[in-house]
């Protein structure tokens, strides 16, 4: 039987195409297969109303990966990446906001119009903060460790062990609470201020459907720090051009490295023979052989439709009917006349606060509220919003003089409680967003030319993502590191001989990061040079 391929990849999004870039810079043969017109998966800009271009899903830059950056060489592959000129901004009400920046100085000054104390506690807090994410940043890259691994996992345990003790006694007892505490919790614990609270608190709910209270939610806070643009750790940025180009980017690096990419090639099953899987089967018939093959879909979609149960263990499909998704997202594109003019901050035209991530969450008690209304109703009456005005960054996006806004919201239930669609209600929701931003910028409904509305139940059937999760699966103490996406398989290999995983539903999880794509390539790598090896490592784990 003749080989077309060393290696398969089964989706286009980034992780897919970081993964194959590495087998094929190790002289691999290598293709991805991805169903829809173009690669990118969730990071992607498109066209949403004429003249007007905005990335669809992700819509901001900071966790990419700055070691799958250089070795990927995006910058000389035509990705260029801004800093926004001010951290966050916060619309509290028609008079009072709450500015953080990256200058510690003035985050200071800003919080302290609000709370001495606060302002005072700040620093000690995100110095706290930074000693938990140096730990986390010095495993996003490392295979985690199997709890019934051989010789080579105990000893990564102990090594991890061992680097969580040098972390000190404080260290350590804040990691347990960001693991095992609520964000809530710990915000109350250390601040007075409910803009602040609710400013920071509003990375705890990012994709995550969930209340600031939630034990873990911490854990989703961190999650969401641990990146850095152009050097400067914590930072945000845009990508010139949208989220679009950081895949494009990346695509041409794999055209350059010899990778074969295929679109409108919707993959129907993993062809598995004699236990072992040696290509795809796609939606038209075509059958495509490989030694090895690779999902970058969620773990839901490849253990639920792409491989037959017989070929399972039934404590991985047990795992799979639980594992959770849907992060409570309701994405929205909006083109604009003029820019949206904040009554507690007016301005004429483009002002710094404009290029900030603009975050409607006044409260804790306001999120909290927003996820007790979505499990009861179906979404929030008042929803948390983080909004972005890109154009102002990067005027490739829309007309001149107009504008284009991101808005990413939350809560918003995956599956309705009546049993209802989404589709009956998106037009209805998508309207009490703009709602709720015209309470803190009276002219922005007036300003709105155009919009794309992209509901859990849409994000699902545009981007494959599962309940509208952005993350392939909920980032959960169950469901991250040795347990991601199941005890036993998180070093990207799957009960399945010759199949792996390499998307966000494996370790480190969601986020455009590349990172679980470079990890993946590193243990596939292992075991395509070492065939004795991948016997080893493919030996039955039940």
């Amino acid at each position: 039987m003749a080989v077309d391929y060393d290696a398969v990849i089964i989706g286009g999004g980034h992780n897919g195409l970081v993964c194959a870039y590495y087998l094929a810079r190790a002289g691999f043969r290598v293709g991805i297969f991805e169903r829809r017109e173009i690669v990118g998966g969730a990071a992607i800009t498109e066209e949403f109303h004429p003249g007007f271009r905005n990335s669809v899903a992700s819509y901001s830059v900071s966790l990419l990966n700055p070691k799958v950056m250089a070795d990927l060489r995006l910058a000389e592959h035509g990705l260029r990446i801004v800093l926004r000129p001010l951290s966050y901004f916060s619309p509290v009400d028609d008079q009072r906001y709450l500015i953080l920046d990256r200058d510690a100085d003035r985050s200071a000054r800003e919080v302290a119009r609000w709370s001495a104390r606060d302002a005072e506690r700040l620093p000690e807090f995100h110095h706290r903060l930074d000693a938990m994410v140096d730990f986390v940043r010095s495993i996003l890259l490392e295979t985690p460790p199997e709890v019934n691994g051989g010789i080579s996992d105990l000893i990564g345990a102990i090594t991890l062990g061992n680097r969580a003790r040098k972390l000190g006694i404080q260290a350590q007892s804040d990691l347990l609470e960001m693991f095992g505490r609520s964000a809530g919790d710990i915000l109350d614990q250390w601040f007075e201020t409910d803009a602040l609270k609710g400013l920071l608190g509003f990375d705890s709910v990012i994709g995550n459907y969930a209340s600031p209270y939630h034990p873990g939610s911490a854990y989703v806070l961190l999650h969401h720090v641990f990146g850095e643009v152009n050097g400067i750790r914590g930072a945000w940025g845009h990508a010139i051009g949208g989220m679009g180009a950081i895949t494009r980017a990346m695509g041409r690096a794999c055209i350059a490295a010899g990778v074969t990419i295929h679109t409108e090639a919707a993959v129907r099953e993993v062809k598995i023979i004699r236990g072992r899987a040696q290509g795809i089967i796609l939606d038209n018939g075509q059958q495509i052989d490989a030694k090895t093959v690779i999902s970058n879909v969620n773990p839901k979609l490849l253990f639920g439709k792409l491989v037959d149960d017989a070929h399972l263990p039934p404590r991985l499909i047990e795992r799979m009917e639980g594992w959770r998704c849907g992060s409570g997202t309701f994405r929205m594109n909006v083109a604009l006349s003029e820019l949206p003019n904040f009554s507690c901050l007016p301005s004429n035209g483009a002002a710094e606060h404009h290029g900030a991530s603009i975050v409607i969450a006044p409260s804790l008690d306001y999120l909290d509220t927003a996820y007790s209304d979505a499990r009861r109703d179906g979404w929030s009456a008042r929803p948390a919003i983080e909004m972005h005005v890109p154009s102002v960054l990067d005027d490739s996006l829309a007309p001149p003089g107009k504008h284009v806004a991101s808005l990413f919201c939350q809560q918003f239930a995956p599956t309705l409680p009546d049993g209802s669609s989404w589709d009956d209600h998106r037009e209805k929701v998508a309207d009490l967003v703009i709602d709720t931003v015209a309470n803190y910028a009276p002219n922005f409904k007036g300003a709105i030319e155009g919009r794309m509305i992209l509901s859990p139940l849409d994000l699902e059937r545009k981007l494959a993502l599962v309940g509208g999760d952005i993350f392939h699966g909920a980032l959960s103490l169950d469901q991250l590191y040795s347990a991601r996406p199941a005890l036993g398989y998180a070093d990207y290999r799957s009960p399945v001989a010759g199949l792996y995983m390499c998307g966000s539903g494996t370790h480190p999880g969601g986020g455009v990061t590349g990172m679980p794509g470079h990890n993946a390539a590193h243990e596939i790598l292992r075991d395509l040079r070492d065939k004795r090896g991948a016997a080893r490592r493919f030996a039955p784990r039940g």
